[in-house]
């Protein structure tokens, strides 16, 4: 007895191949489906300031990604992300006061790069209204934390006249003790240390030089 067809065996045939090239083209889409960052890879491109043009490079694919973990996982990594694709229309509509608002969020949970970039931002008034005292509470915070960017601008801000002299050994301190391997770099940290002590007395320059 014939159980099946040759007709059956034709359409058996032709949605097992069907079937194999849909599995085929789900397998191509998924090896080509671009990678979460992680939390390490996400500041070291913040870090570098290359965090934006990944995302562009990336085709925009992971923003409902990237909202979801600055909104809801509160990440404060992808927090600074979006909040910088939110102020600089990278892959959303352009929206700066949310933007700040999650830069804010960032900073709040201690990321330097967040409180450095928004002491920048208050110190020449880039899309806030400029405040320099704003910008030494943030340059202060992300000082403390070792990111050279704020400790530079800190130390020029308390140069030119702002901040209090309370401050002065505190950031003396941190820029003294960074480590930096660019030579101009490390001559323009010791021509602002040079300034920075005229304003102090000499036991509190020397208490600043000891090793932290």
């Amino acid at each position: 007895m014939r159980l099946f067809s040759r007709n059956s065996v034709l359409i058996f045939s032709s949605i097992s191949l069907s079937l194999f090239m849909v599995t085929n083209s789900l397998a191509e889409e998924t090896s080509a489906a671009v990678p979460l960052y992680t939390e390490s890879e996400l500041i070291a491109l913040i870090n570098k300031n290359t965090h934006l043009a990944r995302v562009k490079a990336d085709d925009c694919q992971l923003v409902q990604d990237i909202e979801a973990r600055a909104n809801k996982m509160a990440l404060p990594s992808y927090q600074f992300l979006y909040g910088d694709m939110l102020a600089y229309n990278v892959c959303v509509e352009r929206n700066v006061e949310l933007g700040v608002y999650y830069m804010r969020k960032a900073a709040e949970q201690g990321l330097s790069a967040a409180l450095e970039q928004l002491g920048r931002y208050y110190d020449t008034g880039r899309l806030v209204q400029q405040d320099k005292a704003m910008a030494i509470t943030y340059l202060r915070e992300a000082s403390s934390r070792g990111n050279l960017k704020a400790q530079l601008r800190l130390v020029t801000l308390f140069n030119d006249g702002y901040g209090s002299p309370r401050d002065f050994e505190d950031a003396y301190r941190w820029l003294f003790n960074s480590m930096v391997a660019d030579k101009a770099t490390h001559k323009k940290i010791e021509l602002l240390l040079a300034k920075l002590a005229e304003k102090m007395p000499e036991s509190v320059v020397a208490k600043a030089r000891l090793p932290m």
